[in-house]
């Protein structure tokens, strides 16, 4: 795979593990290493701090474009650049055009964290709160630049060698598909499969499943009557490019149609089908669909592999990861379900350009979420100047469960802290008789959450206030009218998450962190409730 590159760039900004993870991933793969900036050192024979008091930025940036140029034009290297190295522009084409260029990322207070000891800094001068300001502002000042490279990781919360797996995959799947993340995840079984990311890929799912040996010949597309209207015919065409048959079955739109008698009537449609125990099911749509088929999968015949094809930016970042399938009973939400473990995951972030504005931003709620839950730096960007675009943010935001899920396959421990919002909000959405989308609900829920971890200690007050900020600026609701607070309380009993007839609450500590909370009385969920509820 990397042996046919001539080069491999990784770029970014301090601290984000250029030169460490560098070396790491040069040994791994048998190349030889450039530290760019050491090269610059052994140019003019003093630090760079020095070089920059000295001769001057100007100076350095010469010299440093020279050695972009030069660079390029050797084979069998593994690259690290200096933060600022390209930002310039003519840098930037001259060392893509020799391989891959990797962006490596991280959000300000890591990089803080990582280089505020460091004395070699010449951009970075004065203390701590002075160093942090400047981090944010040349951020802000490079963001473009960064940007415009479509291989980003981030680097947040990973060692060196996690930052070389990273690459490594990200390496593979832009050899697979240019400008494709590839996520891998491993499972309870000991198997690994990929989540693919980029757009086009609805077009590609026949390629992407044959390139890790489905078995080709009868596949079923299921998918509900809106979405088959607008992907089917792409998906089915794709399939039967790459030698399967495509099965089209249809499920009704909408929650109030996630039954065990839906799941019945694909049984029916997978044996008119004629699929065995190897054919594929493909889940094309939204949570629903996607749960449903699953589940579907997990069953029929004890048991088919599984692709998502996730097409909400809800589904993409929650519903699709992490093995959980399911439907619905008149008392409440996914009390009927199994794991069941897909065989890749194709997002397409292009589709949900067909999605109604509502939709979208429904599915944003689940990303604020991953925010609070373990990625601050989504929260922030989110506050700020947003992604550089929806496939990383998309990108971001599924690492974040995709990390717990591993820690976690069956919601033993960690995995509950997924359910942030969800207590609340699902009680919401089934009060609401499904009026109230489902991120809608955990928009709300968030706002409960906050508020009760704020009154009973366990964060800042001012958290509730940032989240409701943050969801407002999103357009998602921050109260909702018209719902009984006694009946919604009394739904919540029903939510399976419950141990025994007591209730289980994730409740935010701070930006990055949350805990699991037995129910701190029946007081406080009132009061988180009246706050969404008028």
């Amino acid at each position: 795979m990397t042996a046919k590159f001539q080069n491999i760039t990784l770029t970014g900004f301090m601290g984000t593990g250029k030169s460490t993870a560098g070396r790491l991933l040069a040994a791994r793969l048998g190349r030889d290493f450039v530290d760019m900036d050491e090269r610059i050192v052994a140019h003019f024979g003093k630090p760079i701090a020095a070089v920059f008091a000295d001769e001057g930025e100007a100076a350095f940036r010469i010299v440093e474009a020279q050695l972009c140029h030069e660079l390029a034009g050797q084979n069998g290297l593994v690259i690290a650049t200096g933060g600022g190295a390209l930002v310039n522009t003519e840098n930037r084409d001259a060392l893509a055009v020799s391989g891959p260029v990797v962006c490596l990322t991280a959000d300000a207070e890591t990089i803080i964290q990582r280089v505020e000891a460091a004395t070699d800094r010449p951009l970075l001068p004065g203390g701590r709160d002075e160093k942090l300001a400047r981090i944010e502002n040349l951020l802000a000042k490079r963001r473009s630049a960064y940007g415009s490279i479509p291989l980003q990781i981030p680097t947040d919360r990973c060692t060196p060698a996690q930052i070389v797996e990273r690459v490594v995959d990200a390496l593979a799947a832009n050899d697979e598909i240019a400008g494709m993340n590839r996520i891998s995840v491993a499972t309870p079984d000991g198997t690994t499969y990929h989540i693919c990311i980029a757009d086009g890929l609805v077009g590609r799912v026949g390629e992407l499943m044959a390139n890790r040996g489905l078995t080709k010949g009868k596949a079923a597309i299921v998918t509900n009557p809106v979405i088959a209207e607008l992907h089917g015919e792409t998906v089915a065409e794709s399939l039967a490019a790459a030698g399967f048959e495509p099965v089209i079955c249809t499920v009704p739109e909408g929650e109030q149609h996630k039954t065990l008698a839906s799941i019945a009537s694909l049984y029916e449609q997978f044996l008119a089908g004629g699929l065995d125990r190897r054919s594929p099911v493909i889940g094309l749509g939204g949570g629903v669909v996607g749960d449903m088929a699953g589940f579907a999968a997990a069953s029929y015949l004890r048991g088919v592999p599984f692709v998502q094809i996730p097409t909400s930016v809800l589904s993409m970042v929650d519903a699709s990861v992490g093995g959980k399938t399911g439907v619905d009973l008149p008392q409440g939400k996914n009390l009927v379900g199994a794991f069941k473990q897909p065989s890749l995951v194709v997002m397409d972030p292009a589709v949900v350009n067909s999605l109604p504005a509502a939709e979208f931003r429904s599915g944003l709620a689940e990303i604020v979420k991953h925010g609070i839950i373990a990625a601050p730096e989504i929260f922030r960007q989110l506050e700020g100047d947003g992604p550089i675009n929806l496939g990383q943010l998309v990108s971001d935001a599924v690492r974040v469960k995709v990390e717990v899920v591993a820690e976690d396959p069956f919601e033993m421990g960690r995995r509950a802290t997924l359910n942030l919002g969800h207590t609340f909000g699902h009680a919401i959405e089934q009060t609401s008789h499904y009026a109230i989308r489902h991120g809608e609900g955990v928009a709300l829920g968030l706002i409960c959450a906050a508020h009760m971890a704020g009154e009973t200690g366990h964060c800042d007050p001012a958290l509730e206030e940032r989240i409701r900020r943050l969801l407002l600026r999103l357009g998602l609701p921050v109260s909702v009218s018209g719902y009984s607070l006694d009946e919604v309380h009394a739904t919540m009993f029903f939510d399976k998450k419950r141990q025994g007839k007591t209730l289980r609450f994730i409740l935010p500590t701070k930006l990055g962190d949350v805990k699991i909370v037995n129910d701190p009385g029946e007081e406080y969920v009132r009061r988180a409730l009246a706050v969404v509820l008028n």
